[in-house]
């Protein structure tokens, strides 16, 4: 695997050099940048290009959801990860909203932070199994919406349940062994069934309207 290159925007500076100090001993990931507010990272992407980016919620001048939908917009496709504390769930789909391709809990071992950054360096999502169970005890879920469970067809149960677990269109074909192009169609078809705009709202709908169990 190549070197993923990673920018960590946090405002702690021992949370900072804990993970860049793990993550640079860890073989394939290079920390090339570190940030302590969202204005200094905007003002880092003048002069780096990461391929991974580590996005804390709460800080100081510019928070985590100015500062991704602002870097979104500088560099769309920017792969950008959310780091999150237990009790943060009411910024969460402020965060899918600009953009996050994942979520990771600051109490992760550096395995799950590896995984999670290699997951969505390949194109895909990761949503950490630990925060989704908090999300799950924490946001007000609905009732099951028994009429769009009606409108999927049992390969998309499938594939959505694979999506949950942050699995690429190509991981997920290799699996249930059909094309990637069926995948992708799949993948469109449930967001337009569910009238969620990308991946990470997915995830969440299917969670609150209990279309999976995690």
């Amino acid at each position: 695997m190549s070197l993923i290159n990673v920018i960590v925007v946090d405002d702690h500076n021992l949370f900072r050099n804990g993970l860049k100090l793990l993550l640079n001993n860890a073989g394939n990931f290079n920390v090339i940048a570190e940030a302590s507010n969202g204005r200094e990272f905007i003002e880092l992407l003048a002069h780096h290009s990461p391929d991974v980016v580590l996005m804390d919620i709460n800080m100081p001048e510019m928070d985590g959801i100015e500062a991704t939908t602002k870097a979104m917009a500088l560099k769309p496709g920017l792969k950008i990860i959310c780091l999150s504390m237990y009790g943060e769930e009411e910024y969460y789909y402020k965060m899918i909203e600009a953009g996050v391709a994942g979520f990771l809990l600051k109490n992760s071992d550096i395995n799950e932070v590896k995984n999670a950054i290699t997951a969505v360096y390949e194109g895909g999502k990761y949503f950490s199994q630990e925060l989704l169970y908090s999300v799950v005890k924490n946001i007000k879920t609905t009732q099951t919406n028994q009429e769009v469970i009606e409108n999927l067809s049992d390969r998309e149960v499938e594939v959505l349940k694979q999506i949950c677990i942050g699995l690429s269109n190509q991981e997920i074909a290799e699996n249930l062994n059909i094309s990637k192009r069926t995948v992708d169609k799949h993948r469109a078809n449930l967001l337009d069934k569910t009238n969620s705009k990308n991946t990470a709202y997915l995830v969440m709908y299917a969670i609150k309207n209990k279309l999976i169990d995690i």
